[in-house]
């Protein structure tokens, strides 16, 4: 809320403000857009070599004023790896320079949030802590111990936002209600930069920015176009594709289509490959089973053509998809799993992939990084794997998706191939 209220706030205020976002969350950055009026980026150390985050974060800043980068989780929270590749807000906070708003939970809790606050700025020395702004302060008197605390250490104490129910976004199984399907959103964000000028020095906030340092970085490709001429699903059951991948493909000279399962459109006949990228198909899965000229289109295409589907695009790909109300649904059968969501389980997490076998994406043994986010549950594969993946963890190698003929997917959403 913090995030969205001040873009809204610099926004309306005349300036030109871009948003990004630290890790694979592909949510976010969507609100991002409607705050802003501007393409926001993910940034992720942990999925992106330098040279790509270093691109992207001055792409994120192209043409304005002022970049607002959301962090994820804690800010040193992040993933066994080599230093600065670890996933955190910190790692992206100091490989561009940027200043970092400490946002710090105080409920609970009064004179230790000084304590917290100290540890947080001497933990990593590559970062610079400009100021703080409190949440969930429950009075005036809570504010005053919390904030004497914390100016005792000499950074200032740049808002203080009261808990209120008011203040929200609906909320589904994967995170936030998408952008695109929020009611009213413009209202919502502009009460919400109401709601953030009321409690935060927003001028104090701007005067914290920095200009960026000018960063040596060679040019560098998120992922090359797995073809000339690309058929992109995109409505509201397919809209899980990062916006630093579609740059980098019309970058690279790709042409780039898009087509609506949900209005029953297939791929277009004159594309060479088809990406059916992740989403919510679980939602949306009677009018897919029931979008014969889609799916009729889709097997046509597949029968000379590549086709790939990432998580979401992976379910409609199989034999079929049961609701979570235990339905079963027919799907494209151009795999052979079947997924259900009747036994729902997390599967969550960062995944490097090698894939299995020459592919667009790259000749077999490619390694890609990015990651896994969803709750379905395969019922039976047995098709030849597209990748062979471990997490981040040290787990076992597994393997994972299918392919048959022209057709793959898999749960794992691409980031970013190693090599880039």
């Amino acid at each position: 809320m913090l995030t969205l209220g001040l873009m809204r706030s610099y926004r309306n205020a005349g300036l030109s403000v871009a948003g990004s976002k630290c890790g694979p969350d592909y949510i976010d950055t969507a609100f991002h857009a409607a705050a802003t009026s501007r393409q926001s980026f993910n940034l992720d150390s942990w999925a992106m070599p330098a040279a790509l985050l270093g691109q992207l974060g001055a792409a994120a800043g192209d043409a304005c004023e002022l970049i607002l980068c959301e962090g994820l989780m804690g800010l040193f929270d992040g993933v066994p790896g080599k230093a600065g590749r670890t996933g955190s807000s910190a790692d992206v906070a100091a490989a561009l320079g940027w200043p970092v708003l400490l946002v710090l939970d105080v409920s609970g809790q009064s004179q230790t949030a000084g304590a917290i606050v100290l540890g947080c700025t001497s933990f990593d020395p590559r970062l610079k802590i400009a100021g703080v702004v409190l949440n969930r302060v429950a009075s005036p008197r809570h504010q005053r111990l919390v904030s004497a605390s914390i100016e005792a250490l000499g950074l200032p104490v740049l808002g203080a936002l009261p808990r209120d129910e008011n203040i929200s976004l609906p909320e589904r199984h994967l995170g936030l209600v998408q952008a695109g399907e929020t009611r009213g959103l413009d209202t919502r964000l502009d009460q919400i930069a109401a709601f953030i000028r009321e409690h935060v020095d927003t001028g104090a906030i701007l005067a914290c920015a920095r200009a960026s340092p000018v960063l040596d970085h060679a040019e560098a490709l998120a992922l090359p176009p797995p073809a000339q001429r690309i058929a992109i699903a995109r409505d509201e059951a397919f809209s899980f594709l990062y916006p630093h991948i579609l740059a980098g493909w019309r970058k690279a000279g790709a042409e780039l289509t898009f087509f609506s399962p949900l209005a029953n459109e297939p791929p277009p006949a004159d594309c060479d490959l088809c990406w059916l990228p992740g989403g919510y198909p679980e939602l949306y899965v009677g009018p897919l089973a029931a979008a014969e000229r889609f799916l009729e289109g889709l097997r046509s295409f597949a029968a000379t053509k590549p086709v790939h589907g990432e998580c979401g695009g992976y379910m409609v790909l199989g034999q079929s998809l049961t609701d979570q109300a235990g339905h079963a649904h027919r799907m494209a059968g151009l795999v052979g799993a079947s997924f259900s969501f009747v036994k729902r389980k997390l599967h969550l997490g960062y995944r490097q992939a090698y894939l299995a076998a020459d592919h667009p994406l790259g000749a077999k043994g490619t390694l890609l990084r990015g990651h896994e986010f969803h709750y379905a549950t395969i019922e039976a594969n047995g098709d030849p794997p597209f990748a062979f993946v471990r997490d981040a963890y040290g787990g076992a190698e597994q393997a994972e998706g299918g392919r048959q003929g022209n057709v793959t997917g898999s749960f794992f959403h691409v980031i970013a191939t190693e090599e880039a």
